[in-house]
């Protein structure tokens, strides 16, 4: 094996600083001692009282330079307040173009004595040097700073000292993807948990580059590209890594910014040298990660919503994927969590074969992915990882790996040895309502008990109606801006019906409609509880086609292609219809609320009541005033009952 050559770099910044002070010293260096300035009278007055020692005068300058004598030095320091330099000159005197120095120098000796009479030399001054710096320094300040400002960008665009590293200003159109080195990666498909048809898929595309003549033997062709899609925090990016730890072949990882730069032309310069990188170690894979940076559907008018940048850096990236030029041996992988801004170019086959829908884990994928999160946590044995797995609905694997470290953090902060049930609920409850602030004078205590017959309100109603959600536990001790919260645990659907749908309105408004039963009067409090509850309401009318009124039409863009139009595709007597449909509908939903907070008022206060004493109260305290929760088999026909 060959020795390593190490590579002695330079900080050319030293040398820079080094250049200037050197032009500094010699620029003071001219400039010599610094003189006091004296007017021609005084300089005759000088002369015939025997104090000058010599004159020299340039005549180019139309300036002479005074010497003192030693010993009459002290009477000129103390008159100029000691300012006087200690070297000669010690004066110097400015005259005119009509001065003549010999007759006027000539006649002031004339009156001194021989053995007194003052040396004067009277000479052109050569200012070669003078001249070289005044051409030459000025440009060589301007070409060290623009050196300097090089250096300091090819630093902040990822190269060392200019000449050297991958990225810098010279270096700015060739691409900047990262080989994944096998034997750093450590993550493989055993570490990613659940996701089971978008693992699958894509160790399909690993094993076709490990045993290609299984697939080929039939026919069959490899995917040139495979698009993960996904809400964030699903695991996209941990699936590449698991593809680049598993993969015989070169990966190579960038982002979509990574291929926009504030010079013009150097996306698509990139995107040829990733390409041109990758067909010289194919077969391989690509990896880029938040592809809709640069991936943007291109817009249709150019002067209005356009980037000519961006938009060539895609051109270029569609040309590579599939153009005139077949691109053999490179498979594309890219993940995105806006897969509907995508242009369409893009998406078709040919380039991304498959879109991979890495959607938020169901329940037996978040025990798993819990189980794994877990591995180095120092758990409680009795810990049943099947109930925090069911009490987290909609999280995400980067939000269960959340709750489990904050779990390990709170159970460290309570100076406990293991981890327990508590410190995960409690984890869970910092994580979807902020951190508590039990100890802080937050409300009064009017607040208090309107916030709990409020979050009574939402229980009571979400308790009672056969397609609210299951109640876990309400609570009105305040996290984060919530002064109170009720948790539910709802059942993990695809599809919702119009009664499902009115009975969550129903829950949404259940604690304004609270309010108003005890105070005579709303609140500000239910702000987040109408905002979503229009949403809906709207939804139903605009999307989904539950309006008698406005039928079974959708406004709904799937494409986000209308977000420029100035024009809506319905008419204003079709708008005001739907203003008008989406009011009757929230009225029609907070009457059946109202009666029914009503018609269980006694139990509704004693609720409250309950969690005015506690602060937090469980499903099992509900059950004990109200009753048990309707079972799923009855839902249909209570519901239909409830909704009509």
């Amino acid at each position: 094996m060959a020795p390593k050559i190490r590579r002695i770099r330079i900080n050319l910044s030293w040398l820079y600083i080094l250049l200037l002070i050197g032009i500094g010293w010699l620029l003071f260096s001219q400039s010599g001692a610094n003189p006091q300035k004296i007017e021609w009278a005084e300089v005759k007055e000088m002369f015939l009282g025997g104090d000058i020692k010599e004159i020299k005068f340039i005549r180019n300058d139309y300036k002479g330079n005074i010497t003192i004598k030693p010993d009459r030095l002290s009477k000129y320091s103390e008159k100029f307040g000691g300012k006087l330099p200690t070297s000669s000159p010690h004066f110097f005197f400015l005259v005119s173009d009509k001065f003549d120095a010999e007759s006027e120098f000539g006649a002031l000796n004339a009156q001194m004595p021989a053995s007194d009479q003052v040396k004067v030399t009277i000479e052109n001054q050569s200012r070669v040097w003078g001249s070289v710096l005044q051409w030459i320094i000025f440009p060589i300040i301007l070409i060290v700073m623009w050196l300097w400002m090089l250096n300091s960008m090819n630093r902040n665009m990822g190269g060392g000292s200019m000449g050297s590293g991958q990225g810098g200003i010279f270096n700015v159109g060739k691409s900047t993807g990262k080989l994944a080195d096998k034997n750093k990666v450590n993550v493989t498909f055993k570490d990613v948990a659940g996701l089971y048809g978008a693992k699958e898929e894509v160790m399909e595309i690993v094993d076709f580059l490990k045993n290609p003549s299984k697939y080929t033997a039939l026919g069959g062709k490899i995917p040139k590209g495979a698009l993960l899609v996904g809400p964030p925090g699903t695991g996209k990016t941990l699936l590449a890594k698991a593809v680049a730890g598993e993969a015989n072949v070169p990966f190579f990882s960038i982002s979509g910014s990574d291929f926009v730069e504030m010079f013009v032309g150097v996306g698509a310069s990139r995107v040829r040298d990733l390409f041109r990188q990758a067909k010289e170690k194919a077969p391989c894979i690509v990896f880029i990660d938040e592809i809709d940076a640069v991936g943007r559907a291109r817009a249709k008018n150019a002067g209005f919503s356009s980037n000519d940048e961006r938009e060539n850096t895609l051109n270029q990236l569609l040309t590579e994927m599939d153009g005139f030029d077949t691109n053999s041996g490179v498979i594309i992988l890219a993940a995105t969590n806006r897969a509907d801004i995508l242009d369409k170019a893009l998406l078709r086959a040919g380039r991304f074969d498959r879109q991979i829908h890495v959607d938020l884990p169901e329940l037996k994928e978040r025990v798993e992915i819990f189980k794994v999160h877990m591995k180095d946590l120092k758990v409680d044995p009795n810990f049943d990882v099947d109930f925090i797995a069911k009490n987290t609905p909609g999280f995400s694997g980067a939000d269960i790996a959340n709750v489990c470290n904050e779990a390990a953090l709170t159970a460290a902060r309570k100076n406990k040895p293991m981890v327990d049930k508590s410190d995960f609920l409690d984890a869970v409850d910092r994580i979807v309502g902020g951190l508590e602030r039990k100890n802080a004078t937050i409300m009064t205590p009017e607040e208090k008990r309107t916030t709990a017959y409020h979050e009574a309100g939402h229980a009571v109603v979400g308790w009672l109606l056969p397609y609210g959600d299951n109640v876990f536990k309400v609570s009105i001790i305040p996290r984060g801006q919530a002064l109170g919260l009720t948790w539910y645990l709802p059942d993990e659907k695809k599809m919702y019906p119009k009664s499902y749908m009115i009975q969550q309105m129903c829950c949404l408004i259940g604690g304004r409609v609270a309010e108003e039963i005890i105070n005579g009067e709303p609140a500000t409090g239910a702000l987040n509880d109408l905002e979503r509850m229009t949403n809906m309401a709207y939804g139903m009318v605009q999307y989904y086609g539950m309006s008698e009124r406005i039928g079974n039409v959708s406004f709904y863009d799937s494409t986000g292609s209308r977000g420029y139009d100035i024009s809506k595709p319905y008419s204003e007597q079709t708008a005001e219809v739907m203003d008008q449909e989406v009011k009757d509908l929230v009225n029609s939903v907070h009457e059946q609320t109202k009666k029914l907070l009503l018609d269980h008022k006694d139990g509704f206060v004693q609720v409250a009541e309950l969690l005015l004493e506690k602060e937090v109260i469980f499903a099992e305290d509900i059950e004990k005033i109200l009753g048990p929760k309707v079972k799923h088999e009855e839902k249909a026909s209570k519901a239909e009952a409830i909704t009509n």
